[in-house]
């Protein structure tokens, strides 16, 4: 065959290798600047075993493309000092849908995770063909009202409970939310014209965690997101553990008490029905209109304006029933928890949530629980924490799974 003709067949595949390596490099770079923020040029070098030219070359690219740009100069007094180099956060923005059953916040963040625009809405996730086309309208105008341009928009990210698929972009618990028989992150992707994830709740909260939060640098962690439900977010060898079908860390679904309330997934018993916020405000509201004494008897005549902030305000201002209502929360969760341990064996357990707020009433009986029905050896290692992220991290572990994902595929 002649040696000129062979050449040609094999550059085209020379020349795809090259282009892999260099995008695996520019890859290398993004998910670097997105987890530590700022990096000089030589650390960019030794970092990628890699030339200064090379490397000089993959910044200048990504510079041109808007990825990361100059941020000034590093610290030090000895010659010259070098450029950092950081995500460029005038573009590339992400949106970040936070839909409960108890509101929906939208958020527009730039790509070091900075909050450009937020809104809360009043509209909770509902089982209903109409509940999507609702969120669409409240994203359009939140966009509108953000002053960010839709071409800078690179992706959508919805966090949502329920039994989510994210391969499909599924929510199998509210099976009817959408109307054409698409899949949810389809038909959002058709009104948004963006890419669209969609991700657990507590999936999400507990990656936050991993990445930015007291998990950081852990490898085996637990999050438990005490909310109008129960979620386990389960962190195992550094990454978010799904399960076969993505469903795993269904801890408000374990049942505590067979003679219990029947919960909405159609079980009896269930530890959400005895821990969520939503269950403790309707036992409450039961409690005080059968004649429980307490600061809350105040509002006898409308226990529909008792809501978790009330019942946590009474406990905080030393009422004895809403503290037991709490205390008791804390110990169900700590049996609950107590499998989760025994199973998972973590590093560490962070506590987030609507609950987090009660963390002086239900730390102290959560650690009494798995002390009494966890075996020693699996406590001696472990801490329980609350949370140190003010209610952020279910929006930073959503923009981490967003961002991860596009620099994995640039």
């Amino acid at each position: 065959m002649n040696s000129s003709i062979l050449l040609e067949e094999e550059l085209p595949a020379q020349q795809s290798v090259v282009d892999y390596k260099k995008n695996q490099k520019q890859r290398t770079v993004l998910a670097y600047l997105y987890a530590e923020e700022t990096c000089t040029l030589a650390r960019l070098t030794k970092m990628l075993h890699s030339s200064v030219p090379s490397v000089t070359m993959l910044v200048e690219e990504l510079i041109n493309n808007q990825w990361i740009t100059t941020i000034g100069t590093a610290t030090g007094s000895n010659g010259r000092r070098p450029a950092l180099f950081g995500l460029d956060t005038k573009h590339n923005y992400v949106a970040v849908l936070d839909v409960s059953t108890h509101d929906t916040k939208i958020l527009f963040m730039n790509t070091q995770r900075k909050v450009i625009f937020r809104g809360d809405y009043d509209l909770r996730l509902d089982d209903n063909p109409t509940f999507l086309s609702s969120l669409a309208h409240y994203y359009t105008s939140a966009l509108a009202n953000s002053g960010i341009n839709a071409n800078d928009l690179i992706a959508v990210g919805v966090s949502i409970p329920g039994l989510v698929d994210a391969r499909r972009g599924l929510n199998l618990t509210y099976k009817n939310l959408n109307q054409t028989g698409e899949s949810i992150t389809s038909w959002l992707s058709d009104q948004f014209k963006k890419p669209v994830y969609l991700i657990n709740d507590t999936k999400a909260t507990v990656l936050g965690e991993s990445r930015f939060g007291g998990a950081q640098g852990k490898k085996q962690v637990l999050a438990i997101n005490i909310d109008w439900g129960v979620g386990l977010g389960i962190i195992v060898n550094g990454e978010v553990f799904q399960g076969a079908s993505g469903f795993a860390g269904e801890l408000g679904h374990i049942q505590v008490d067979p003679e219990g309330e029947l919960c909405f997934c159609g079980k009896i018993g269930c530890l959400s029905t005895v821990t969520s916020a939503s269950s403790l405000v309707r036992r409450v509201q039961r409690d005080i209109l059968a004649g429980q004494v307490s600061k809350l008897a105040s509002f006898r005549d409308q226990v529909d304006q008792i809501d978790i902030d009330e019942l946590i305000n009474a406990a905080h201002s030393g009422d004895s029933y809403a503290i037991d209502i709490l205390h008791e929360a804390g110990f169900q969760l700590g049996k609950g928890l107590a499998i989760a341990i025994s199973l998972f064996n973590p590093e560490i357990i962070i506590v987030d949530g609507v609950l987090a707020k009660a963390a002086d009433f239900i730390l102290s009986t959560i650690e009494q629980a798995i002390s009494k029905y966890c075996l020693s050896d699996f406590r001696s290692d472990l801490t329980i924490e609350l949370t140190q992220l003010n209610g952020t991290a279910k929006w930073l572990g959503t923009h981490a799974y967003m961002m991860e994902d596009i620099f994995a595929n640039y």
